[in-house]
Formats: structure tokens, sequence, C-alpha cells
């Protein structure tokens, strides 16, 4: 399953920040940039988990144009990460 991420840029002193607008509450964080998107997998599988574990539905994706028109996120990457929900 794709799911989108935005990714705020590091620099010299700071790590990239991963948020994903459709995951309440769910972010991570990596340098370099590799590290932060494997770091973001990690996370969003055991949200996932947890909110299946839960009860919970696991929410619709939002479009990428939608999440990149956000003001909350100018200046950042916005991408999908693949993540696996098959043994869940």
């Amino acid at each position: 399953m794709f799911f989108p991420i935005a990714i705020e840029p590091g620099d010299a002193t700071h790590a990239f920040g991963v948020v994903f607008p459709d995951l309440p509450v769910c972010i991570s964080a990596g340098d370099p940039l590799e590290e932060a998107i494997e770091n973001a997998r990690e996370v969003a599988v055991l949200w996932f988990e947890t909110s299946l574990e839960a009860g919970k539905t696991i929410p619709t994706a939002s479009e990428l144009k939608s999440i990149a028109a956000n003001p909350e996120f100018a200046g950042w990457v916005i991408s999908v990460i693949d993540v696996d929900l098959a043994g869940l």
C-alpha cells in the first residue's frame, strides 16, 4: 500500500522530519534522507498494527496534489512510501 508522506528538509544540524498527513500523531525523522524514509516505513507499520489491534480502520490516502497545496507543507517534499500490510 502506498501512503503519502511530507518530508521537512534537514540541514547540517537537524535531521529530516517526516509526517504522515493522513495518520494522526504519526511522525518520524532520520539523517540522512534514506534513513528518514526507512524510519518512516517502520513507524507507519507500527501505527497500522496498533490501529488495527484497537479496531480502527486504516484511513484512505490523500491525493499528493492536495497535500502539496496545504500551506502547512510549503517547502517540504511530498512523496509516498510503500507499506507492506500483508502480515497484519
